[in-house]
């Protein structure tokens, strides 16, 4: 028996209580009322979260970082990039993610590609939005990129205000870069994504897209922390002060954000959950990461089966993918529908 315990004074005072609990029922019969107080009638004692019922899925489909060498499952021709995009598309997504790969697998800013793998999505299904990644890497892209923004292939794109080793890849876009793509985009009704990776990301946008009133909104963030360089989450718990640190950053600039948040790297399918609990939408796909769970080395096969996972994994927590009608007001979007201009 433990030597430090007043047992005598325990036994004497179980003996005295008859050993019951201490208790007084204000609110009789009722021993918890979770709806109502007595003493305050009509106050809810527990409110509702102010969570969206609607969940913004976006799948993205193959990207311009990840290879076949990392992941053998990795789509690179146009025919299997467009055939993993239609199978999202036919299970119900709202919206895919599309780049293209040359025939060395490099990313490709390549308007044949891009409308051999978009059109046939845009004709069998209309109503699917399409984020098309147009980021120029060698010269000459920039007017394939404004090329391709103008052909209305795109309803969304991502203007990167970034500069990181992703990876061994220094990864960086100048202001002057990140300014006029923006305005590009805004010219031709194209919403731009603002594509962070670290939280001096957010400053850059601060500083040259959103103060300088180059953007409109709603304003369209999309959050790619957990890549290799980027902001660390080496744990769940560093997962969860990364995403919040962010998110609260975010807010302090402009409460009205729609924050969309990737599954990047070792996080994958966890920082989807954290971000469905904390009501922001998501971006699933062998483009962020390659693996299905962050403590397994087991790897995507398919981009469909992701995104049933997430439809699930939403449903699960009472949250419904949105519509394309929903995302188009959800972003503030103008639909493009692969309208050709001039």
């Amino acid at each position: 028996m433990n030597s430090k315990v007043n047992w005598e004074l325990v036994n004497a005072l179980v003996q005295s209580d008859d050993n019951v609990s201490i208790s007084r029922l204000y609110g009789y019969p009722e021993l918890l009322n979770p709806l109502e107080s007595v003493f305050a009638p009509g106050v809810e004692l527990q409110p509702k979260w102010e969570i969206p019922n609607e969940v913004a899925i976006c799948t993205a489909i193959t990207g311009a970082m990840n290879s076949r060498k990392s992941n053998p499952n990795q789509p690179v021709t146009v025919e299997q990039i467009r055939e993993e995009a239609m199978e999202c598309c036919e299970a119900g997504a709202a919206n895919v993610h599309i780049h293209v790969r040359d025939d060395n697998e490099i990313n490709a800013m390549d308007l044949d590609r891009f409308h051999q793998v978009i059109d046939p999505i845009h004709e069998k299904y209309p109503d699917v939005l399409v984020c098309g990644c147009a980021v120029p890497f060698v010269p000459g892209e920039f007017e394939k990129m404004e090329q391709l923004l103008k052909e209305g292939l795109f309803d969304q794109t991502p203007v990167n205000t970034v500069a990181s080793y992703l990876s061994d890849t220094l990864f960086c876009k100048p202001p002057h870069v990140m300014i006029k793509k923006a305005e590009i985009c805004e010219k031709y009704g194209v919403k731009p994504q603002i594509a962070i990776y670290s939280d001096g990301d957010i400053d850059n946008a601060r500083r040259y897209l959103i103060n300088t009133g180059v953007l409109s909104k709603p304003y369209y963030w999309i959050l790619l922390p957990g890549l290799v360089g980027c902001s660390p989450m080496y744990s769940s718990l560093s997962m969860i002060d990364t995403l919040m640190g962010y998110v609260r950053r975010i807010r302090e600039i402009d409460a009205g954000s729609q924050i969309m948040v990737v599954s990047g790297g070792r996080a994958s399918s966890h920082i989807t959950a954290l971000s469905l609990l904390m009501g922001l939408d998501v971006r699933v796909g062998k483009e962020d990461t390659i693996w299905r769970y962050p403590h397994k080395d087991e790897m995507i096969r398919r981009n469909v089966d992701v995104y049933r996972e997430t439809v699930q994994m939403a449903r699960l927590l009472g949250r419904e993918p949105a519509t394309p009608s929903e995302y188009v007001k959800k972003f503030g979007l103008k639909r493009q529908g692969g309208k050709r201009i001039g």
